[in-house]
């Protein structure tokens, strides 16, 4: 039987798009200082798995996710033309990341999850942006396992089985649960069970992809209230 679950967090639990929007358009509002804030979310987030890559690569020494972010939201600003802001505005900026939105069905799954399962992070945000994202929207974790906890960023093998390891499981007693289908299938290579939360909106209106869990994929949900519902069938028939 499944005894925990391990939760991405970008996209999955959290709107990090929206969120990041609203960020920039707040900072504009208040700094005077304009620019396609769209663009550059969008850009900011296509420079995430490149800068993780060259960590996970032997390109460059270990560094966490806020590093990497700002070292990409620097270079962008300056690729948009967008000027002006102080190393203040920068930091603030950069650590919108920590105050990310949960979807609608977030807090309230994830409550009805913890009732069952061992509910953690898998993320590859650093330990203390998960820790200040949950602080701000009230996410239950009972755990907060991080990229930075295992010094690899995913899909390293290191990141999956050393959060198995930390809650005491089998493999196949853990399961991922994503937006993403390669984060699952990186999941699902190295044994643990996996379930597909669908997240139609996470890159904007248009997305074409991952609209749907991969036949690999154990399980598949709506949203995670309907997770809760599958999960409870699915031990229920092992």
């Amino acid at each position: 039987m499944i005894k925990a679950l391990l939760f991405d967090v970008f996209g999955t639990v959290v709107d990090w798009r929206t969120s990041v929007i609203n960020e920039c358009l707040e900072l504009e509002k208040n700094t005077g200082i304009k620019g396609n804030w769209v663009k550059l979310t969008d850009m900011w987030r296509q420079n995430y798995m490149p800068s993780m890559d060259k960590v996970r690569n032997g390109e460059r020494e270990w560094v966490n996710l806020d590093t990497l972010h700002k070292e990409s939201l620097i270079k962008i600003l300056k690729e948009l033309n967008i000027n002006g802001l102080s190393e203040k505005n920068l930091n603030h900026l950069n650590t919108a990341w920590h105050r990310l939105s949960p979807w609608s069905d977030t807090v309230e799954g994830l409550n009805l999850l913890k009732s069952n399962y061992s509910i953690s992070t898998l993320s590859n945000g650093g330990i203390d942006l998960l820790t200040n994202m949950a602080n701000k929207q009230k996410l239950p974790w009972d755990n907060v396992f991080s990229a930075e906890t295992f010094m690899h960023y995913k899909p390293d093998s290191e990141t999956y089985l050393g959060a198995v390891e930390k809650l005491n499981c089998e493999t196949h007693e853990v399961m991922l649960v994503a937006a993403h289908n390669k984060d699952l299938l990186s999941a699902k290579s190295y044994g643990l069970k996996t379930a597909f939360v669908v997240r139609a909106t996470e890159y904007g209106a248009n997305q074409d992809f991952d609209l749907k869990a991969e036949n690999e994929i154990d399980l598949s949900a709506t949203d995670f209230i309907d997770l809760s519902y599958k999960l409870t069938l699915y031990n229920n028939n092992l």
